[in-house]
């Protein structure tokens, strides 16, 4: 734990970072060696931190994203708080292991954030040298309740791309009406007909044209587009005026 700062026992926070890489989703994941009954066994935890005694939660979360994933000013929402009794007792092996660093005795309540990041402008030279991306669909086991709370934020993430523009996040600024459908058929775990995707997509004003094409690609460039927040945000807008 960091000397510098009065951490919270009872209180952590856990971060899930989605990362968006060439048509796989994939999550941030920590690394530890786990000693128990004699054997080393290398097992995997969400990046997180204990709450500071002088921090709001979404500054803890931030400052996990920065320590950790080295990185600043991205997408971070909070999706759900884990209680039950037994989140850090699920296994033997965790519980004794986190005993070891004075924890374990008493509940620890977790507060859960997602963040989206696009691989493409990941720097990972700012990565800790104990953390990896693992493709979201082959994650298998994690620590603790980690595997349930990268369930909830899972869910979260496909209920909240079908209410919000936030998978404009994991998209370069000018990106192709083909990327944009198999990001949304990724996350939603589905396929869309193509024709009716576009017609749907043309009637959001906020996607707009950049009036170029994706060179190097083949004969038949596709024309390239881009996420307008300022005109999101007037429709955003004169949805809510419409509704009060």
């Amino acid at each position: 734990m960091d000397d510098e700062l009065r951490l919270i026992p009872n209180l952590s926070i856990d971060c899930v970072i989605f990362g968006w890489d060439e048509g796989v989703l994939k999550v941030l994941l920590r690394k530890e060696l786990i000693e128990y009954k004699d054997i080393v066994h290398i097992e995997w935890k969400l990046p997180g931190n204990h709450v500071g005694m002088n921090e709001r939660i979404e500054d803890t979360a931030t400052r996990v994203l920065k320590e950790q994933a080295g990185v600043e000013n991205i997408f971070m929402k909070q999706f759900m708080v884990f209680s039950d009794l037994d989140r850090l007792r699920r296994r033997e092996m965790d519980y004794q292991w986190i005993k070891k660093y004075g924890l374990g005795e008493d509940r620890v309540i977790t507060v859960g954030f997602y963040s989206l990041v696009n691989l493409l402008n990941f720097d990972s030279s700012k990565l800790l040298n104990v953390a990896e991306w693992h493709n979201v669909d082959e994650v298998e086991s994690l620590i603790f309740d980690h595997k349930e709370i990268l369930g909830e934020a899972l869910k979260k993430l496909k209920e909240d791309v079908t209410m919000h523009p936030i998978v404009f996040e994991l998209l370069p600024k000018k990106f192709t009406l083909t990327q944009l459908q198999q990001i949304y058929e990724v996350i939603l775990g589905t396929r869309f007909d193509k024709r009716n995707f576009r017609r749907k997509i043309a009637n959001l004003k906020y996607v707009v044209s950049c009036n170029e094409k994706q060179y190097g690609v083949g004969h038949k460039p596709p024309s390239l587009f881009r996420f307008d927040p300022k005109i999101y945000s007037k429709i955003h807008q004169k949805n809510l005026d419409a509704t009060a």
